[in-house]
């Protein structure tokens, strides 16, 4: 058996359930590397990532560099005397920092690679349409995501599922299988595997005009848009309505496929409903955001707010 010095290294909520399953797997976590405190809200308040909030919350030593190649930075890493890294949803490290511990650095990546390596792995997953994903651990190499794997475990997209349910799934599921991971390391029993070389599918960052709808395209393909970005950052469109152009973040809905012959983008509305067409059907709105309003379901939307005749979605 090793014995185990443990640095993490994440930002986000994604990476707190990993941090939360080693700490409670009793893991000798030496050091937590997260993103330095960066100012939000209209007051500029430092705001501090969710790592470094659980981090401070169960007294483990939180290192915030700026610079993961300046002279301090490493040697503060090197005083910490690991002899392993775990990364979740941090950024790339220089050869210099995930050479340096002994038994090696991996990586927690939210896909079955060598599929989806990228940014935005989950949102990816579900804009294509996949029926399944997974998690991988991998052992970092010069390259993004391409390293030998240590561990894979696949996990079903639901038909209906959205971004934020499949994100807490895959959040659970792969912190479980770093603790697995780490208990291979620690019984030094690691076999790993070099990815297959394939046409794999890619997951770049999501950019705003990623998000925007484009009503010409299939039922299918728009719902799955929607769903791959729901709730964060959302899918947006432009109401023109009444002369007035009115961005709109669109978040639950469902597929309609049927014949019509509106023009995609057209506004069918009833009491308590608002479709949209497609090319080959609608897509049902349940709920939406208009610019400087709240988040609401549309049967409260069209309780106060009047669709012209000649409204569209473009």
């Amino acid at each position: 058996m090793r014995d185990l010095r443990i640095v993490f290294m994440g930002t986000p909520e994604f990476a707190v359930a990993t941090l939360d399953q080693l700490v409670k797997s009793k893991f000798n976590v030496v050091g937590v590397i997260t993103a330095p405190d960066k100012p939000a809200g209209r007051g500029r308040k430092l705001n501090e990532s969710a790592v470094k909030k659980y981090a401070l919350e169960n007294n483990l030593n939180i290192l915030q560099p700026t610079n993961l190649k300046s002279d301090d930075f490493i040697t503060q890493l090197k005083d910490l005397k690991a002899n392993l890294q775990i990364v979740v949803a941090f950024r790339m490290l220089p050869k210099i920092v995930w050479q340096m511990p002994e038994f090696g650095t991996f990586n927690l990546h939210a896909s079955l690679l060598p599929n989806y390596r990228g940014a935005a792995p989950i949102n990816w997953a579900i804009i294509n349409g996949e029926e399944k994903t997974g998690v991988s651990t991998f052992f970092i190499d010069e390259k993004i995501d391409t390293g030998n794997i240590i561990q894979q475990e696949e996990v079903t997209i639901n038909k209906d599922e959205i971004l934020g349910e499949l994100y807490e799934k895959l959040m659970t599921v792969g912190s479980h299988l770093v603790v697995e991971t780490v208990k291979k390391i620690k019984e030094g029993n690691v076999e790993t595997f070099k990815q297959p070389e394939i046409e794999e599918k890619p997951a770049p960052k999501i950019y705003p005009e990623t998000c925007k709808i484009d009503w010409n395209s299939a039922t299918t393909k728009i719902y799955n848009l929607i769903r791959g970005l729901n709730p964060y950052p959302a899918a947006w469109t432009t109401l023109i309505n009444n002369n007035e152009n009115i961005k709109v973040k669109v978040f639950n809905c469902k597929p309609e496929i049927e014949n019509h012959s509106l023009k995609p983008g057209s506004i069918v509305t009833s009491k308590n409903e608002i479709k949209v067409s497609t090319s080959d059907g609608f897509i049902i709105i349940e709920s939406l955001q208009l610019a400087g309003k709240r988040r609401m379901d549309s049967k409260n939307l069209l309780n106060g707010f009047s669709f012209q005749l000649n409204a569209h979605m473009k």
